[in-house]
């Protein structure tokens, strides 16, 4: 029993085995016998490939957690591809200054008043020697004013960094800066709008991302399906750094993804806020009894959503040199499969960013095994289609019960028949009895 319930809690990490000996055992081979499937190559495309998916999963997976859904990071990432792009490549006032400097002000000066105030908390709460950062009170100097300043002094430290390259052009630095800002703003006004206007997910983030697709088409211009950026030419060249290979060995976007991944499994597991978060996916009435601000950390979930979509947003221009306001089509998509394929629940409270890790990285492979052997692309969506299925059949524990169920049709007649001729008949009874009827 030990056994077999080690197995179930480990089957996740047994499928991306499973999935990875198929991709050797079924690769083709160069001219020289060497596995294609294994070689470094094909490997390190695969984990580029899957970076940019795998940061707007990482953000999805908390989302999802809590219960909700985010339909829009596809759009969020158009308008930040577009954002980026134009940044990079048209000097002056252009429509993705005026949208991204007002949202990275607003971003920083939101930040460091939450950090100020997070310092400040802690300090009372190790002085006062109480447990529950709930339970710390600090007055209005440390609680508004001092934090209020830290927000000033960094919203100015970042503008006068930025504000000067308005009139040239955006450098690495600028556009990681502004395109996640404009990401999480986005995503907070999700969130807000959930929260205050107490509606379903679904509903805000369908309605944001029909929005945000329109904002990307008006800030690229009428003109401009596609902003092409060119390293070295009509952009800096220091771009080329992120869609490099860090030492040679691991591309850039691996390293964002790994990184995020890692960051945000720390927050999760170890931090309050990681405990809110499955506590409001578990039972969100209960949560808000608890004395949780349920509201506040979904906000906070879906501005990080953003953020990181944002983030992909920069990856996707330096790994493909452009700027296009369809360029998260369907991408929100491929999130949520990767994060029920990584075994989160939709209902919210189970899951991790483990399991997330996973099935990315089974999508992943799942896709390079297919295009390795030329498998026509609508016969891959058909598969995938069936995979994410069957995963979830696996993941939610209904498998088994499709099984018994199919198996309890199947044996339903025989059993009739057998019931029929043990049934005993009323003459057998009234001999029985002894031949008295009641």
């Amino acid at each position: 029993m030990t056994f077999v319930r080690l197995l179930s809690r480990t089957k996740l990490y047994w499928g991306l085995i499973a999935i990875f000996l198929i991709g050797v055992l079924s690769s083709p081979v160069t001219s020289s016998g060497r596995n294609i499937f294994l070689s470094s190559g094909n490997l390190l495309d695969v984990l580029r490939q899957v970076s940019t998916t795998g940061l707007v999963a990482t953000g999805m997976t908390a989302v999802i957690l809590t219960g909700g859904i985010d339909l829009s990071v596809g759009s969020m990432m158009a308008i930040c591809s577009v954002v980026c792009a134009m940044l990079l490549t048209v000097p002056g006032e252009t429509p993705a200054v005026f949208l991204g400097i007002p949202a990275v002000g607003l971003a920083s000066l939101l930040v460091g008043a939450v950090v100020v105030r997070f310092i400040f908390v802690n300090i009372e709460k190790t002085r006062a020697g109480v447990a529950n950062i709930r339970d710390v009170q600090l007055d209005r100097t440390r609680g508004t004013l001092l934090p209020a300043v830290g927000g000033v002094i960094l919203c100015a430290l970042v503008l006068s960094f930025l504000l000067p390259q308005v009139q040239t052009k955006f450098g690495v630095l600028g556009v990681l800066l502004v395109a996640p800002a404009v990401g999480l703003l986005f995503g907070a006004i999700n969130g807000v709008i959930i929260v205050v206007g107490r509606l379903q997910p679904f509903i805000v983030t369908l309605a944001m991302m029909v929005t945000a697709l329109g904002i990307a088409r008006l800030t690229a211009g009428q003109n401009n399906a596609v902003l092409p950026v060119y390293t070295g030419s009509n952009a800096t060249a220091d771009f080329d750094v992120l869609r490099q290979l860090v030492f040679g060995i691991v591309p850039m976007p691996g390293i964002f993804f790994i990184a995020a991944i890692i960051l945000y499994s720390v927050v999760l597991r170890f931090t309050p806020f990681g405990r809110y978060v499955y506590a409001i996916g578990g039972n969100e009435e209960a949560a808000r009894l608890s004395g949780i601000n349920a509201g506040r950390v979904k906000i906070v979930t879906y501005a990080i959503s953003g953020l990181l979509a944002g983030i992909a947003a920069v990856l996707y221009v330096a790994q493909y040199r452009q700027g296009k306001p369809d360029a998260g089509a369907g991408l929100e998509l491929d999130a949520i499969a990767a994060v029920v394929i990584g075994g989160t629940s939709l209902m919210g409270g189970r899951g991790s960013l483990a399991g997330t890790f996973c099935g990315v990285l089974i999508f992943g492979l799942l896709s390079n095994i297919l295009q390795l052997h030329n498998i026509n692309s609508n016969l891959q969506l058909v598969l995938k289609g069936v995979i994410i299925i069957g995963t979830v059949l696996v993941q939610e524990r209904n498998a088994y019960d499709v099984l018994a169920h199919l198996r309890l049709t199947s044996r339903r007649p025989a059993q009739r028949e057998t019931a029929a001729e043990e049934r005993p008949s009323r003459e057998t009874l009234s001999l029985t009895m002894g031949g008295k009827e009641e």
